[in-house]
């Protein structure tokens, strides 16, 4: 038996418009248009003839068309600045989820802490015509981020001019907060690990540290930077070999981690080098993402309100269009949550 196999594909069937859609329920082009825009302006039979022939014809509405007529649209974006961090997830959660709340959708582009595809992101989502964007920037000096008519919001970053709305956390209180703890629970010789320092929250969260130790009558040199080239859990491993390495009578006997990420990288590296967290070294992460938790230490960590932080930029960013808005910079405050990487230290 042969089977002919015909190379030709199938026709493509042309997309439903308006016109066939009041063709076949029996009323004007304007009627099906006011049932899919101004539905309360139609009489209910009426109404119910142009869905029934929608649905059967398989008309869908063409948005892009529509945005371009209004100058607008339901879609707002979210630039992240590591969409490998969970940090940024759940933040992007947040916002989608008021989104949603306000019948809009997300894009979310991540520019994966290079200023340059942030720019091309940026460009690229005023071309779409986006309600609204989203961004937790790259560089310290946003003051130029371009809003060609589409608001910004800042997200993770204080905005310091009048240009923007920002939402942000005290990453300097929560800097404070964790080198506190464990100047407290007996450390005297502590390592930040964290970097690159461009980024913003790495500084203020190793300004937070400094002071923290000022506070505690101890000089800066009791605390040692090992900066990082990213803040991924392979920079956290990298950091602990570096640590382990340092000449004993100056290693640090606790570690401040800028991120959970790092935080997790130097718990493994403690585990592959045979020692112990926390007593050989104890360890403090920074987010409280969900595995710092469920780390085989459970790691004590700095909490951001993740979800929060993406919900209020997203309500300050749909606000933007309201009659007398002013920008608004909302500061959150972080909190320490102790677990088992961190105890008093045994003299």
């Amino acid at each position: 038996m042969r089977c002919h196999v015909s190379s030709k594909e199938p026709p493509v069937k042309p997309a439903v418009g308006i016109r066939e859609v009041a063709r076949h329920a029996g009323v004007s082009n304007a009627t099906v248009s006011n049932v899919l825009n101004r539905p309360d302006v139609v009489a209910p039979a009426t109404r119910e003839r142009v869905l029934a022939a929608i649905a059967e014809l398989g008309f869908v509405r063409n948005e892009s068309a529509r945005q371009l007529r209004a100058g607008r649209s339901r879609v707002l974006a979210y630039v992240v600045l590591d969409a490998a961090n969970p940090f940024f997830t759940d933040v992007a959660r947040g916002v989608e989820d008021a989104a949603r709340e306000a019948g809009f959708a997300l894009y979310l582009c991540n520019s994966a802490a290079d200023d340059g595809r942030e720019r091309e992101y940026l460009e690229l989502l005023h071309e779409q015509r986006v309600e609204g964007i989203l961004l937790t920037p790259v560089g310290a000096d946003f003051s130029d981020v371009p809003s060609r008519g589409t608001p910004v919001v800042l997200v993770d970053r204080e905005a310091r001019t009048g240009t923007h709305c920002s939402v942000a956390v005290d990453d300097v209180l929560g800097g404070e907060l964790a080198v506190t703890h464990l100047v407290e629970t007996g450390h005297t010789r502590i390592a930040m690990v964290g970097g690159p320092m461009s980024i913003q929250q790495v500084r203020d969260r190793h300004e937070g540290a400094l002071r923290a130790l000022e506070e505690a009558g101890l000089p800066p040199s009791a605390l040692t930077l090992l900066e990082t080239d990213g803040l991924r859990v392979a920079e956290g491993r990298s950091a602990g070999e570096r640590l382990v390495g340092l000449p004993s009578a100056r290693r640090p006997t606790a570690a401040f981690c800028a991120n959970d990420l790092l935080a997790l990288g130097l718990l493994q590296s403690m585990t592959q080098q045979g020692l112990n967290v926390p007593d050989d070294l104890a360890v403090v992460g920074y987010d409280d993402i969900e595995f710092a938790a469920a780390a085989a230490v459970p790691l004590t960590s700095v909490r951001q309100p993740r979800d929060q932080l993406g919900r209020t930029a997203a309500q300050l960013l749909l606000a933007e269009n309201e009659p007398d808005h002013e920008h608004r910079h909302v500061t959150f405050q972080p909190e320490l949550v102790v677990r088992a990487s961190t105890r008093i230290r045994r003299r």
